[in-house]
C-alpha cells in the first residue's frame, strides 16, 4: 500500500495472478496488471515466488477509499459494497508485519516466551525466546478462540535448533519457519491447534495466505 510506507498484498493461486519463479525478492517489470480489463501501472514485486501488488492501487482502481490509521496501525478500505479492509499488525521490535482479515480489527497481542532444553546437557540448561500470539477480538476466557502464535528465534538459535542442539516441547517435529529478516526467524509452533478450539480453521486459512512479511 502506498501510504507513508509501502504495503503489498500477496496474490496466491486463487488471486488475480500467480508466479512460479526462483526464490528471491525483486521488482517484477515484466508482469502486467489488469483490473477490469484495463492495464494499471503499479510497482509490482516478486517475493519468494509470490507476486505482490500495492493494495492502494488495486483498491482505488476499483473505486474504493483507502485510509491509514498510523496510531492504531490499521488499514481501512471502503467501497460501494461496504467495508472490505485489512488490519495490519506491525512489530518494529523484531521487524515484521502481519496482515489480518478485517474481522480481526481490535486484536490483542499476548506476550510469552518459548523454552528449549539443550540436548544431552546434564544441567538442563534452557534456551528461550519470545512468543507472540495474535488474539482474536472475540476471544474470552469462557469461550477462547485460536490464537495465531509466532515464535521468535535469533538466526543462531534457529540454526542450532535445526542441528538438534536443543528441542522445544514433546512434539516429534519442530516449529516451521514462516519468514525471516537479517536478525530473526519467525516460526509456527508444531501442533499449535491440538485442542481444535473455535477459529482454528480460520487461522489455518490466514496462514496459507502468507500474511507475515519481514521488515528491514
Amino acid at each position: 500500500m502506498y501510504l507513508k510506507k509501502k504495503l503489498f498484498i500477496a496474490l496466491g493461486l486463487t488471486g488475480v495472478i500467480a508466479a512460479s519463479i526462483a526464490v528471491g525478492a525483486y521488482a517484477a517489470t515484466d508482469i502486467k496488471l489488469f483490473i477490469n480489463g484495463k492495464i494499471i501501472n503499479a510497482d509490482l514485486q516478486i517475493v519468494d515466488g509470490s507476486s505482490y501488488v500495492p493494495l492502494r492501487v488495486v483498491s482505488e482502481s476499483l473505486g474504493a477509499d483507502v485510509k491509514w490509521d498510523g496510531e492504531k496501525r490499521e488499514i481501512s478500505i471502503t467501497g460501494q459494497m461496504g467495508q472490505v479492509g485489512q488490519t495490519v499488525y506491525e512489530n518494529t521490535q523484531y521487524g515484521f508485519r502481519f496482515t489480518l482479515p478485517d474481522s480481526w480489527k481490535g486484536y490483542t497481542i499476548v506476550t510469552d516466551k518459548w523454552e528449549g532444553l539443550s540436548v544431552g546437557d546434564a544441567q538442563g540448561d534452557k534456551v528461550s525466546g519470545a512468543k507472540l500470539s495474535i488474539r482474536h477480538p472475540e476471544w474470552t476466557a469462557k469461550q477462547p478462540r485460536q490464537d495465531i502464535p509466532i515464535l521468535v528465534f535469533t538466526v543462531d538459535q534457529w540454526n542450532e535448533l535445526q542441528q538438534d542442539k536443543f528441542h522445544i516441547g514433546a512434539a516429534p517435529i519442530g516449529p516451521s519457519e514462516l519468514t525471516r529478516n537479517d536478525k530473526y526467524v519467525f516460526a509456527l509452533p508444531a501442533r499449535y491447534y491440538f485442542a481444535f478450539p473455535d477459529g482454528y480453521q480460520e487461522v489455518e486459512d490466514i496462514l496459507k495466505s502468507k500474511p507475515i512479511q519481514p521488515m528491514k
